[in-house]
């Protein structure tokens, strides 16, 4: 039989430079395929080869027996897309959007109802098909999305990053049905920065500059680096200083922080070094544990941490201890609705709190209103001991703020930029030296004019780290700071971060990768607009351990968390 998609020898090229570079491989029907890479590796531009949206420089490629160039009609009607950013109408409603793709893929009569009852309950959008779309949760969005590029059965679906942005849950039920279509003999390409939705791939392309570096089952990548992982373990307080170390021994190649514990990747062959040469603590020790998949990638990539940061040197900025973030009984109501209800903890100065929960939890009004974005409706919140509500500008002086999306002004320079927020922070006179400290600190002078807009991903996420930072916050706001970066620059930035925490900055920060929550201290979960569960992730972990689930992750505690609120109605549980 002919393969799904073959691709022989295909390259596009944009001006001098290639994304795709001589690729050739096969996809086979009924299975899901994984696309993984570092920013830049060419996986989009991949995707809209095999979508037609874009003609190869050189090469060939089939796609479900059609030639993209030469057959589009007969290719439209065999494949569909789903674009990295949510491409639908916000203005229309969940069934006015499936009508208008219904009605552009000619589905019509008894085939469009049936089709429309199957989608809506595929993705359990039916109670929500009259809502705008606009106004659905990160995860309903993407459920839409697919329930779209769904209206015609295709034989091969494309998703370019769908579980960007959304949470745990609403992830394992994108991979559920993306599980259900496979078994109904579609084969899908799943483009994803997070390694551990490849990890459940049956086939995966890695690719680097737009080469493939490994094209097979994602077990047989993990098993090259067997025997090179390990944990450290008994590190107390003092994993984020370990970790700066042990990323400088020679025998190390990658290291990040897993809860209590540092994880540990050897180069090939390299012999384990001991706790004591990590200037780890007598109660440390060092443990072989079982490679993931996101171990082998790094390794595989080739690209060696140093843990350098240019915050590392520099002076402290805070007092360690001192709680410098507070909320009491905070609560924002839209209405007569309750966005966030009686949320209540404190952090304290060089901690790293994440505030988690499902789309549409009430996590991130709390986020907004801690930093000043939303006015509370009731409750108090303070940060480093001014009250948001009556000394709101003295707070905002102590904040530093990262937003979700790149907030900053592309069509601004990277000068430009960064001589605007020195104007907003007040460092007008002095800022020249400020600038020139950043501009070196984070390596911006090749770009200093070039507009943000046409910045890479990594130097968009440096460039906004300087200006959030340029004045010495005391506290930083992070929301959602590395949604769908790559593990290579989500390692640069926690470096960054690692080091201003050691300098006694507090940091406060949304995410939706668990792997990236281990490397809070505190986490507080946040459902149905209260404060369910707050404790280190090993706490919360422990919490969800059970005879089927021994050694639970983080994504299985978040889940279970939720599950036992919704089954037993609790609601604050401090551990």
């Amino acid at each position: 039989m002919e393969p799904l998609i073959h691709i022989d020898g295909v390259s596009k090229v944009f001006g001098a430079q290639p994304a795709i570079d001589s690729l050739s491989v096969v996809f086979e029907a009924g299975r899901l395929n994984g696309l993984v890479g570092p920013d830049g590796a060419g996986k989009t531009t991949l995707i809209r080869l095999l979508a037609g949206l874009l003609k190869p420089s050189a090469g060939r490629l089939r796609v479900a027996g059609f030639d993209p160039v030469a057959e589009p009609a007969g290719l439209r009607d065999v494949v569909a897309y789903m674009p990295q950013r949510f491409g639908l109408y916000e203005d229309l409603t969940v069934m006015e959007n499936l009508v208008l793709y219904a009605d552009i893929r000619g589905v019509v009569g008894t085939e469009r109802r049936q089709t429309f009852e199957r989608l809506l309950s595929f993705t359990d959008l039916a109670r929500f098909s009259e809502r705008l779309a606009g106004r659905l949760s990160g995860g309903m969005k993407q459920k839409l999305g697919l329930a779209c590029a769904l209206v015609k059965v295709p034989k091969v679906l494309l998703l370019d990053e769908p579980s960007v942005g959304v949470d745990p849950i609403s992830r394992r039920e994108l991979w559920r049905m993306a599980a259900d279509l496979v078994g109904q003999g579609i084969g899908v390409i799943w483009s994803t920065a997070y390694l551990d939705e490849a990890e459940r791939c049956d086939h995966v392309l890695l690719l680097n500059q737009g080469k493939s570096l490994f094209s097979g089952p994602p077990g047989d990548l993990t098993a090259e680096i067997s025997g090179r992982s390990f944990l450290v373990r008994g590190l107390g307080s003092e994993r984020r200083q370990v970790l700066q170390r042990a990323l400088k021994h020679p025998s190390v190649i990658d290291g990040i922080v897993q809860g209590a514990n540092l994880r540990l990747v050897l180069a090939e062959g390299a012999p384990p070094p001991t706790p004591a040469e990590l200037g780890a603590p007598p109660t440390a020790s060092l443990d072989p544990t079982p490679p993931r998949f996101e171990d082998a990638f790094v390794a595989r990539l080739g690209k060696r941490q140093t843990g350098d940061s240019p915050y590392a040197a520099r002076e402290a900025l805070g007092t360690a201890g001192e709680v410098t973030v507070e909320a009491k009984g905070l609560t924002k109501r839209f209405g007569s609705f309750t966005a966030a209800s009686e949320i209540s903890f404190a952090i304290k100065g060089g901690e790293i709190f994440g505030l988690l929960g499902p789309n549409g939890a009430g996590k991130s009004t709390t986020f907004k209103m801690l930093c000043g974005l939303l006015k509370p409706s009731g409750g108090i919140a303070r940060v480093s001991g001014f009250d948001l509500m009556s000394a709101a500008s003295q707070a905002r002086g102590r904040i530093g703020y990262m937003a979700q999306k790149f907030s900053l002004y592309g069509d601004l320079s990277v000068r430009q930029n960064l001589d605007f927020f020195a104007g907003i922070y007040g460092l007008a006179k002095g800022g020249v030296p400020v600038i020139a400290k950043m501009v070196e600190a984070f390596g911006l002078g090749p770009y200093i004019e070039v507009n943000a807009g046409a910045l890479p991903l990594g130097f968009k996420q440096r460039l906004a780290l300087a200006c959030a930072t340029m004045h010495d916050p005391a506290v930083l706001f992070l929301d959602e700071p590395t949604s769908g970066v790559d593990p290579l620059t989500r390692r640069e930035f926690w470096g960054h971060i690692n080091a201003l925490v050691g300098r006694g900055v507090t940091v406060v920060v949304t995410t939706h990768f668990m792997d990236e929550a281990e490397y809070c201290d505190r986490i507080g979960l946040v459902y149905q607009g209260r404060l369910i569960a707050e404790g280190s992730p090993d706490r919360l972990k422990a919490r969800s351990r059970t005879g089927a689930c021994p050694d639970p992750t983080l994504e299985d505690a978040f889940i279970g968390l939720v599950e036992s609120v919704e089954r037993n109605g609790r609601g604050h549980d401090a551990t």
